[in-house]
């Protein structure tokens, strides 16, 4: 029998955007910072088996290829305290495609309930005191910015506790005007 792999789903923020935002993260004291790509969450931490696994990446080529690009928009920051301490970067723009996605990867071969409900962000500041989390609030409060989403990745994570893009499902290219 084969240890199940841990995989999540998530869309990239693009250079040089994700390694600012990865800066930063370890700036407050994250020691997931140089671990963790920055991204937005569809498909948390999940162990699968290796026979599901192909199947899963089969399954979600087919819902990047019924899936248009579609742009994002990150700005301003956002807390989940008291519930938990985190810091974030909200998604002002591009919620519902995010929902969407996360809504079809969670209804194929991999089933996976949620502690929570969805809620896209980008992840600045976790585990660390909360002195670190008011700065992290208050330093990115003005981070804007906007990108195109054009593939999200399957992740996993290596025995050396980082997360790793393994393969990558480009959406269709958008055919809405410039």
């Amino acid at each position: 029998m084969t240890t199940p792999r841990t995989i999540g789903v998530s869309i990239p923020i693009p250079s040089p955007h994700g390694e600012l935002l990865q800066q930063r993260r370890a700036s407050f004291g994250d020691p997931a910072a140089w671990r963790i790509p920055a991204h937005i969450t569809l498909l948390p931490p999940t162990p699968i088996d290796t026979g599901v696994y192909e199947e899963f990446i089969e399954y979600c080529t087919g819902v990047a290829s019924q899936r248009d690009e579609f742009d994002v928009v990150l700005r301003g920051t956002g807390t989940f305290r008291p519930v938990s301490d985190v810091v974030y970067i909200q998604v002002a723009q591009g919620v519902s495609a995010c929902e969407t996605l996360e809504t079809a990867l969670r209804a194929g071969p991999v089933r996976r309930e949620l502690d929570f409900y969805y809620h896209p962000h980008v992840t600045v500041a976790h585990n660390v005191p909360a002195d670190k989390l008011d700065q992290a609030f208050e330093e990115l409060a003005d981070f804007h910015v906007r990108f195109t989403v054009e593939s999200f990745h399957l992740y996993e994570l290596d025995d050396d506790e980082v997360w790793r893009p393994k393969h990558d499902f480009p959406l269709r290219t958008s055919t809405r005007a410039g």
